[in-house]
């Protein structure tokens, strides 16, 4: 009888990591969370809630299986220290991206996007930033801080030009941040017609993806850290995912999802979301 062990990974995330173009990495910080903390615990409840899925998408005719990539787990970063957790993210994504690897980070809350996005624009001079989200985060400060999960967007500004930002499924914001996104252009409905409008914009650029579960409706997605309603449906947000799939997508991110257990019913969307944007962008095979 052969035995066989199980380690806490991502759905067949089990390729070797010198061989593995793709590689998935849990980026566990919540220290600026405003209303409900807890997204620190989200990347081990999506590579558990990954396991009730099936490997292959009916939706696309992919499976994962067409996809060698491998999960290095869990950063450990200080607890209450958010500069040092910060750091040691972008540390780690620019290590990644030296050895020509495509980073996927779970949160987490959306601040681990800064760093992120920070390494990333050094490897990619032109990138285009998506961020899918309920939220704007284009304030300057919150709280008296300006590193937080409320300002990641208006801190990404500051080295990405604003005609680099696209944003969708904003439905909430301080009156200031709608008016700056109004003087930018940056914000976008998830209608078709914008759709297609984003997808000119990008014309040939690298694009880092941004998907804050917020984004989905609380009827779809209840357990996130500041919960929206009027939000998306899951098949809306797939639909907008697949707009991007001719293009180079060069990271993503998918934050703030907040573990409830024991029903885990949004730790099974967040994974069926992350599964199928990893189908769309790095599987070989065509639907």
């Amino acid at each position: 009888m052969e035995t066989r062990f199980n380690s806490l990974h991502f759905l067949n995330a089990q390729a070797e990591y010198t061989a593995a173009s793709l590689v998935l990495l849990g980026c566990p910080f919540d220290g600026t969370s405003s209303y409900q903390p807890g997204s620190r615990f989200a990347p081990n409840a999506i590579r558990e809630a990954s396991w009730a899925l099936e490997s292959y998408s009916p939706k696309l005719n992919r499976d994962l299986s067409e996809i060698n990539f491998c999960d290095l787990g869990d950063l450990e970063l200080p607890f209450g220290n958010t500069q040092r957790a910060l750091a040691l993210i972008e540390q780690t994504i620019d290590h990644l991206l030296n050895e020509h690897k495509v980073p996927i980070t779970l949160g987490g809350e959306h601040l681990i996007s800064l760093p992120i996005i920070k390494a990333v624009k050094k490897y990619y001079p032109e990138l285009m930033v998506i961020h899918l989200d309920a939220h704007a985060d284009l304030r300057d400060e919150y709280l008296g801080e300006q590193l937080s999960h409320g300002t990641v967007m208006r801190r990404v500004l500051e080295f990405v030009e604003g005609s680099h930002l696209i944003q969708i499924g904003i439905r909430s914001g301080t009156r200031e941040e709608f008016l700056l996104a109004r003087k930018i252009g940056c914000q976008y409905k998830a209608w078709p017609s914008d759709l297609e409008i984003i997808k000119q914009k990008i014309n040939g650029h690298p694009i880092y993806l941004s998907l804050d579960l917020d984004i989905l409706d609380p009827a779809v997605l209840p357990d996130t850290g500041t919960p929206e309603p009027g939000g998306l449906t899951f098949d809306q947000v797939i639909e907008i995912l697949s707009t991007f799939q001719a293009a180079e997508v060069v990271g993503m991110d998918v934050v703030e999802l907040l573990p409830q257990p024991p029903h885990q019913v949004s730790s099974i969307v967040a994974a069926k979301i992350i599964r199928e944007a990893l189908l769309l962008y790095f599987s070989s095979s065509s639907p």
